[in-house]
């Protein structure tokens, strides 16, 4: 009987060895399990080739792809978190991972990278991954806020064309979307269902900061007069202007794409990666080109929340996690990625690819803006997520539909938005 028992406990320890964290697989193979939120049909393929790729080159480290999703990943990272099911291998956003990176749920990548990735991303945009001393997230695609415009409109009006290198104001901009405007047609769309982010992150360009951190480490919120320019653009082009379409103010991007299509707006504020969806929508014979964001006292500078590649503090194979993520950031492979989200690679020798700097598509807009492109204002703010839904998003909303004024903005952004963070800081 004894005999008996000691057998099946030996064939039970086999078992056990055999397996690894994420999943079952031969003695000896290690499986990473990817969280990718790609969504879009090319960026899908994209991960996927490159999981097949690794997988194909190392028989001992097995990646297992598993599809997430922007909608919720908030809230499905936090409850993996809490039932020690993570993925090992976590793609999200910069400003996502603030509570996950001081929780503790993230692993510090600090010697885990090569000397060759690490070198290869600029400080501008390791400081997106970057919460206290710590790094817990790579850096690998960023989106500008551009405007698509018609271009058949833009030509009948006369309007001087904007350039990276010569684009216009705010003063100006604000006055070209005023001329553009009239017979059932308005010079601008905002579709700014989600406010927040888009306001704070072109408001870089006026040299607007909004949060400011105090010799304590403690940040509070301030609403000075560079941070008043951009909301103020928006609300006059709607409310005295006249040169921008209020119904937008509660669209997605997506939404406003139909009307775009249709002669009602001549041109759109959109990301950079809405691209793909008007290339493949747009009416036959439809022109429509790139132009950047108009520049304040900070030039083109632009607020930015890359995605970002992260390994779970819990994962018992970092290294290993960290060799993965490595090889999907190879420039070649950063590249492949930046082309099927139609977004810009964070690392400095994917950007010189010459497919990135093609006039097809505004591509080398795009890339000429990389250079300005910072963590966005937000980035390291911790209580961030709630102020924004319950003090910003509703402040912003209201001002941009003219249901308050400037003033009121600024009171609720500051005082209720300090009562917010305070908390977080204690």
């Amino acid at each position: 009987m004894r005999t008996r028992l000691l057998t099946v406990l030996a064939v039970l320890g086999l078992l056990l060895t055999s397996c690894t964290h994420g999943g079952g697989g031969p003695r000896g193979v290690i499986t990473l399990r990817f969280q990718s939120l790609a969504w879009q049909q090319e960026s899908v393929a994209a991960d996927k080739e490159l999981v097949k790729e690794w997988n194909d080159g190392h028989p001992g480290v097995k990646v297992e792809y598993v599809q997430g999703s922007w909608d919720s990943v908030h809230d499905q990272l936090l409850t993996s978190f809490e039932g020690g099911e993570a993925p090992d291998i976590i793609h999200d956003a910069s400003d996502d991972l603030a509570d996950f990176a001081y929780g503790g749920r993230l692993a510090d990548l600090r010697g885990l990278l090569s000397e060759r990735l690490t070198a290869d991303i600029p400080p501008r945009s390791w400081a997106a991954g970057t919460f206290g001393a710590g790094v817990y997230g790579v850096p690998f695609l960023q989106e500008p806020r551009v405007l698509i415009a018609d271009t058949e409109w833009l030509k009948k009006s006369g309007v001087r064309i904007p350039t990276p290198e010569h684009p216009w104001s705010w003063g100006e901009f604000r006055t070209v979307a005023k001329r553009l405007s009239g017979k059932g047609g308005y010079g601008v769309a905002w579709p700014l269902r989600e406010p927040v982010s888009a306001t704070l992150n072109l408001s870089l360009s006026a040299g607007g900061r909004l949060f400011h951190r105090g010799p304590d480490g403690k940040v509070t919120v301030r609403f000075d007069e560079a941070d008043a320019v951009v909301p103020r653009t928006v609300h006059d082009e709607v409310n005295t202007d006249g040169s921008a379409s209020g119904a937008t103010l509660g669209m997605g991007g997506s939404d406003t794409l139909p009307g775009f299509f249709g002669g009602r707006y001549a041109m759109v504020a959109l990301g950079f990666s809405y691209r793909q969806q008007i290339a493949q929508q747009a009416p036959k014979g439809f022109r429509w080109q790139v132009l950047p964001a108009p520049a304040g006292a900070d030039g083109l500078t632009q607020g930015v929340s890359p995605q970002t590649l992260s390994v779970a503090a819990d994962s018992p194979h970092k290294k290993e996690a960290a060799a993965f993520i490595d090889f999907l950031l190879r420039p070649e492979n950063m590249v492949r990625l930046a082309l099927g989200d139609w977004m810009l690679p964070t690392g400095t020798r994917a950007l010189e690819d010459p497919a990135l700097h093609t006039a097809e598509n505004g591509w080398a807009t795009g890339t000429a803006l990389a250079a300005h492109l910072r963590p966005a204002p937000a980035q390291s703010v911790r209580g961030y997520p709630e102020w924004k839904d319950k003090v910003a998003t509703p402040a912003f909303q209201e001002y941009y539909s003219g249901a308050i004024d400037l003033a009121e903005l600024r009171r609720r952004l500051v005082r209720d938005g300090n009562l917010v963070l305070a908390r977080y800081q204690r």
